[in-house]
Order: C-alpha cells, then sequence, then structure tokens
C-alpha cells in the first residue's frame, strides 16, 4: 500500500464517521428539543424524530417542527 491508498482509507473512515454522526444528531435533535421546552408529547417527538430518520427521512422536518409546537394545556372539566 502506497501513502495515497492509506490517506483514502483514512478519509473513507473519517467520512464514515461524520456520517453516522450527523444521522446520529438528526435524529436526536426532535426529541432533545421537546425535552427542553418542556413539551407534553416529548417522548412521542423523540420516538417520532428516530422513526423517520429509518423510514426515509421524509418526515423529519414534522418531527422537528412538532418539537417547537406550543400544545396548550386542558383545562380542569376536559376529558
Amino acid at each position: 500500500m502506497s501513502g495515497y491508498d492509506i490517506f483514502a482509507w483514512i478519509v473513507l473512515v473519517i467520512l464514515l464517521a461524520s456520517a453516522i454522526g450527523v444521522v446520529c444528531i438528526a435524529g436526536w435533535l426532535p426529541g432533545h428539543i421537546a425535552k427542553s421546552r418542556n413539551h407534553p408529547h416529548a417522548q412521542a417527538v423523540t420516538v417520532a424524530g428516530w422513526i423517520t430518520l429509518f423510514f426515509g427521512f421524509a418526515l423529519w422536518p414534522i418531527a422537528l417542527i412538532w418539537a417547537y409546537v406550543d400544545v396548550p394545556a386542558r383545562k380542569a372539566g376536559d376529558a
């Protein structure tokens, strides 16, 4: 193996690690935002953030928006 081959392998490993890191952060972000904002459905937002990454990434922005939406608190008489 020449020096170029070793350099290419190092670059490939760094790129793969970076891609995995970005996917992990993208799945974690909606749930983290919802928890920090005391969202009443924070656990559901967390699950939605991870599931949408595994099923095409198309609905991930909806999970992110959902993390920012303020849900009004229910009144005591509502069922």
